[in-house]
């Protein structure tokens, strides 16, 4: 049996509900959101579990949270962090099942975050981990991948070509080198010359630097030749707009992240009429929740026989201590090679 200490360490959120802003997910000082503090352990409910922590990734998603940006209100003084790997060591009616596994989890709404020694969350959201995933993957194993392996299959029912913007992002290479495998030819937008070659290699089959004078021009070219009719979009500004505005009829322009601040202007409204294009939104847990269990553990197994042969990995640039995510996670974040992993 192991021992459950009365008391945890946790990043606690600072304020409540939403902020009204759309700044995206940049954070100069993490002190802004956040506290440190002790605090009792929770106890999970019925059909929950209690996770001690192993490892907890940061995502957009994480920042724009603890900023009131998301689709789910801040609860002031709970933990933060959406999602992490850890071993189960209690649970609520009708989730013993999971005691002892260590398991991928994200963080269910009003349960206690990942950003902490310890987390609840209810039990279905938690996949018990193979032996040959390491923590460090185990926890970029849900909202990463599966979005990967969701949208991308999304892209291939309308043709052999689509679009990735932030395409440096561990989301996005996941979505490269997917399309790759499957005979797809990914366009990669990317902000940076230098991420072009080491893109190519991975299987994009054309990449973008979207800060070059002519890059609008270039995408034209590229989607003339190649027509990609999805466009899996992370920043969501002008630029996208300008994308979407080059691609050929029934485009969709799938938005599911707002990496940019830029508040995008539409420029070509009779193409929504006229050539039947759409613009829509995509976010893992709809999916999750309208996807059947059985395609689910489908789509979960071959995220971890991905990351178990090494055709994917977790590309780690900071190990950040949990008592140091206050004071350093600002820093962290700077360093853009890699995920932030928060240790307990």
């Amino acid at each position: 049996m192991t021992e459950i200490p009365a008391t945890m360490f946790a990043a606690l959120q600072r304020h409540e509900g939403y902020s009204g802003t759309a700044e995206g997910p940049a954070i100069a000082d993490a002190a802004d959101y956040l506290d440190a503090a002790e605090i009792p352990v929770p106890t999970p409910g019925k059909g929950q579990v209690l996770i001690r922590l192993r490892t907890a990734s940061v995502n957009p998603s994480d920042l724009h949270f603890i900023k009131g940006e998301y689709g789910q209100p801040r609860i002031k003084g709970n933990p933060a962090g959406f999602e992490g790997c850890g071993d189960v060591v209690a649970a609520g009616e009708g989730a013993e099942g999971l005691v002892g596994q260590r398991v991928a989890f994200v963080v269910a709404l009003g349960c206690s975050g990942a950003w902490a020694e310890y987390a609840t969350t209810d039990a279905i959201n938690c996949i018990p981990l193979r032996p040959d995933i390491s923590d460090d993957d185990g926890s970029a194993q849900i909202v990463n991948p599966l979005t990967a392996m969701a949208m991308v299959d999304i892209a291939r029912q309308d043709g052999e070509s689509f679009v990735v913007s932030a395409a440096t992002s561990q989301l996005g290479k996941l979505m490269v080198s997917l399309g790759k495998d499957l005979g797809l030819k990914p366009i990669a937008l990317v902000r940076r010359a230098e991420a072009v070659q080491p893109l190519k290699d991975m299987g994009a089959a054309e990449v973008v630097v979207t800060t070059d004078e002519d890059a609008v021009q270039q995408f034209a070219k590229i989607s003339a030749a190649l027509k990609p009719r999805v466009f899996l979009d992370a920043v969501s500004d002008q630029f996208s707009e300008q994308v979407f505005a080059a691609m050929p009829n029934k485009a969709r322009w799938i938005s599911y992240g707002k990496l940019s601040s830029e508040l995008p202007k539409l420029t070509m409204m009779g193409q929504l009429i006229f050539q039947s294009k759409r613009i829509e939104g995509f976010w893992l847990t709809s999916w999750m929740m309208s996807t059947p269990p059985a395609d689910q553990m489908r789509v979960v197994g071959e995220v971890q026989a991905r990351f178990a042969d090494g055709r994917w990995k977790t590309d780690v640039s900071v190990h950040l201590p949990l008592r140091d995510v206050v004071s350093g996670l600002a820093d962290a974040l700077k360093k853009t090679d890699g995920k932030v992993i928060i240790t307990p």
